[in-house]
């Protein structure tokens, strides 16, 4: 079983002002600061998007995301910062409804956001159609009496996105891409409701869970508890399982990449258990 507490306690020990922030917004919904939520935005460009490296200035769709994602354990989707991020993305989709990284970044971006590789293509529309999905309301929510039903402004292009990933599903629910890809683009699917299709896509990771590294583990429970998978769901169970066999003495969860991101990873790992 994992010890909660133990990843608790390794957030706040060895965090930045950050990450304790997004530990109390996990843990009990606590704000953040304005100072903290302003640090968390820093280094936006006037685009809208965030570049890989410092000074750069090229706006990358991969690390965009990320910084969503960062936000979004803030609670802070919904301010200005972070809707000027999700306008850029929904302006950077291709006609064919994918994304690809700007040319600008072949030198700079990692293997799975390179330009002109179409594995790279498709984790992209994953990952870009996920957080513009997710930043609205589930399609077809039912408003309650009295309210205007809220629209994601960005339906259109979810919808674009979403059928870019359904024409490349294989019959057996494989995917010709990066495996966070099918996670990514599973939780959108069941988030719009394409539930049998998703599930196809849930089998297939299943089957690759007990391999999966720590990092990759927590960010396929947290991307399906971010859409409502239920903890009790048989592929959060074998998430659940795969974190307790791979977490640390001291309570943290390795990341891929080594270093400080070992708490990125144990604060991922916090919210796929949630």
């Amino acid at each position: 079983m994992v010890d909660i507490e133990a990843a608790t306690g390794y957030v706040v020990a060895h965090g930045d002002p950050i990450d304790r922030a997004r530990l109390a917004w996990l843990d009990a919904g606590s704000r953040p600061s304005a100072d903290t939520l302003l640090r968390a935005e820093e280094g936006q460009l006037s685009s809208g998007g965030w570049a890989p490296l410092i000074g750069s200035g090229v706006a990358s769709i991969d690390a965009t995301c990320f910084r969503l994602g960062e936000l979004d354990d803030l609670g802070a989707l919904d301010r200005p910062a972070a809707r000027r991020a999700l306008a850029w993305l929904a302006g950077s989709q291709r006609v064919d409804g994918r994304w690809e990284e700007d040319q600008a970044l072949a030198d700079q971006a990692p293997a799975w956001a390179r330009p002109g590789d179409p594995e790279a293509q498709l984790f992209l529309t994953a990952n870009a159609t996920f957080w513009l999905a997710v930043s609205g309301p589930p399609p077809g929510m039912v408003p309650a009496w009295g309210q205007d039903a809220k629209v994601n402004p960005h339906a259109e292009v979810v919808s674009q996105g979403a059928e870019a990933l359904r024409a490349v599903l294989r019959p057996d629910g494989s995917w010709p891409s990066y495996l966070a890809t099918g996670w990514l683009g599973g939780a959108l699917l069941y988030y719009l409701g394409s539930f049998y299709e998703a599930a196809q896509i849930q089998v297939a990771l299943a089957e690759r869970v007990p391999q999966l590294s720590p990092a990759d583990t927590a960010w396929l429970g947290a991307t399906m508890r971010r859409v409502g998978v239920a903890p009790n769901d048989w592929l959060m169970v074998a998430v659940a399982r795969r974190l307790s066999q791979t977490q640390r003495s001291d309570g943290g969860w390795d990341n891929d990449g080594g270093g400080p991101f070992a708490v990125h990873t144990t604060l991922t790992a916090i919210r796929a258990l949630r």
